[in-house]
Order: C-alpha cells, then structure tokens, then sequence
C-alpha cells in the first residue's frame, strides 16, 4: 500500500472481523522515527496462526489465497531500518484474548512511505461502526498530544445516535483536522 494509512485502515477493519469490542489506534512521531500501534480485544489468533501471519500464502480470506497486507508491511518497515511486531493471544487459549500490531519506520529513509489522510481512515472506520467497536485513536508528535475516544462521542451525543449520522460525520473529521494541525 501506497501510504500508511491504508495499513492502519486494512488492519483496524480486520479487528472488527476478529469480534473485537475495543480497538486502539495510537501514532507515534519522535524525531525520525514514526510508530503506529493497533491493539483490539477481538478473537486473537492461535500460535500456529500467529507463526505463519508474515506468510503471503497464508490468510483466512476466502475470496483470495493470498494475504499480502501484513508481509508487505513488513517489508516497508524495514526497507526504512524499522520494524513490525505482531503478538496476539487467542480467545480460545486465554481470558485475556487479542491482538497488537506495532508497525515502526524512519521517516528520514527515502523508502519510508506517507502516512496519508489519516483523518480520512479514521472517519471511514467510525462511518462503517455507528455504534460499535469502541475506537480510541491518538496521535503524539514529541510532547503535543491529540486524541478521540468514541465512548466520549457517544456520552455527548446519547445512545441513540449514530456516528455514521453525516452531521456526525463532518463534525468528526473537522474535530480530528483541528487536533491534528495542532499537533505542529
């Protein structure tokens, strides 16, 4: 993928089909070195799973024999001298069930890719989960801090109303372009 965002986006929805209820989005910029984070309380993965997920050859998609997300992720990161690790626990094997991808890459490396419409990613997921998952994303660039937490959009907004409202919407994505210029 040709920017970072649609790693997150491709990673984020795949915890929505693992039954996740909480998925956390965290971006992290020190310096040269950009982190993003996703952690869920989906279904997890079993060892043998886990063991084989860097395989391109492997994936629980039916409609393609391939998975090529997580290898070429993979491959990016280190192409900058970063690093992906994912770790994951399965609900069948453990109470405390799920799965953390940590995708880490050098933005000075002429191979690291953008980042993209972050914002645009994350309204897409909020459009496509009106009530639930539970989203919490965050965005640190050195000491300034942005986030969102859709339990706190829901409390404001009631119990009847969706995110995916298009009100909703555009209040969302202008509240998440506001946070993320503040961040400098």
């Amino acid at each position: 993928m040709k920017e970072l965002s649609l790693n997150i986006l491709d990673i984020a929805q795949n915890s929505v089909k693992a039954g996740a209820k909480n998925i956390e989005i965290s971006l992290a910029e020190e310096g040269n070195r950009l982190t993003f984070r996703i952690t869920d309380d989906g279904c997890g993965m079993s060892e043998d799973f886990l063991a084989r997920v860097l395989d391109p050859f492997t994936t629980t998609r039916t409609t393609r024999k391939v998975g090529l997300g997580l290898p070429l992720l993979k491959m990016a990161a280190e192409a900058t001298g970063g690093s992906l690790e994912i770790s994951s626990r399965s609900e069948k094997e453990h109470a405390d069930h799920g799965t953390e991808v940590t995708a880490t890459f050098y933005t000075d490396h002429i191979d690291c890719p953008p980042l993209g419409d972050i914002v645009s990613t994350v309204v897409l997921l909020l459009q496509n989960a009106p009530f639930e998952p539970r989203y919490v994303y965050s965005h640190s660039k050195g000491e300034n801090v942005f986030s969102l937490d859709t339990d706190e959009l829901h409390e404001q907004l009631g119990p009847d109303i969706p995110l995916s409202e298009p009100a909703v919407l555009e209040f969302t994505e202008s509240y998440l372009r506001e946070g993320e210029e503040g961040l400098g």
